[in-house]
């Protein structure tokens, strides 16, 4: 028990650093005697769990995609998202995302690509602080008063561009424009020059479980636009919402 605890802290460690870290820096920052972070990262990296770069920094393996791949693979959410984006639908021509809450950050599920000079590109498995994404606000939204303080009460995310919002406080107060417009909106938060709308997707019991988002450059969010995605967006997820049960 204690070695596969200390294996799965070593794959969040690595997923959440980007460029790898060091065998040093993995016994050091999670407190893991030298002698048995050794020991275990050999036997992961044999295993195919990390893999081994030529400067010696070691990154997460393959073998984790296995089970990532069966997990998605069954998930509702992102059949119902293929589904419904395979065929003609509101939003064709633009970058679609799906993802989930999980603590203070977005993880993102399932994607449709358009062709769109974005300047990012979005791949399962992403994670981003949920603040500052279109589908992390509206998810954000959805939640008690309670809820919010619990996720984003202590250490608030570092902003990803000089357009973050900066605390909770004011995020709070993009929260009723949200529930008004019923979407929301990222202006630049992630990515400079990029906006994206949000809105919640509904299960059977009516409760919010994923985020739905859309993406565009700066240049064409004028607002008769914005207002006109935002209500196809609202719509594409009213459908997909249907399809898991969620009351009309």
């Amino acid at each position: 028990m204690p070695a596969l605890r200390r294996a799965v802290a070593i794959l969040d460690y690595l997923s959440e650093r980007c460029g790898g870290a060091s065998a040093t820096d993995i016994a050091r920052d999670l407190n893991v005697p030298k002698s048995t972070a050794h020991g275990l990262l050999v036997a992961m990296e044999e295993l195919g769990l990390l893999i081994r770069e030529s400067d010696g920094r070691l990154r997460t393996g393959p073998r984790s995609l296995r089970w990532a791949n069966d997990f998605i693979a069954g998930s509702d959410l992102v059949s119902v998202f293929k589904q419904y984006f395979h065929g003609p639908h509101p939003l064709a021509g633009y970058t679609v995302t799906m993802t989930v809450l999980e603590g203070a950050e977005v993880v993102y599920i399932a994607c449709s690509h358009a062709n769109q000079p974005l300047g990012v590109t979005f791949r399962i498995g992403m994670r981003l602080p949920a603040p500052f994404t279109a589908t992390g606000k509206a998810l954000l939204g959805a939640l008690s008063e309670e809820e919010l303080e619990q996720r984003l009460g202590g250490d608030f995310p570092a902003p990803l561009t000089r357009h973050s919002v900066t605390d909770l406080a004011h995020l709070k107060q993009e929260l009723p424009q949200l529930a008004q417009r019923g979407y929301s909106i990222d202006d630049g938060e992630t990515r400079e020059g990029m906006t994206c709308l949000g809105t919640t997707v509904r299960d059977h019991t009516g409760q919010a479980v994923a985020g739905l988002a859309i993406s565009l450059t700066r240049t064409e969010a004028v607002p008769d636009k914005v207002a006109e995605l935002g209500a196809r967006l609202r719509q594409a997820a009213q459908d997909i919402s249907a399809t898991l049960g969620a009351p009309r």
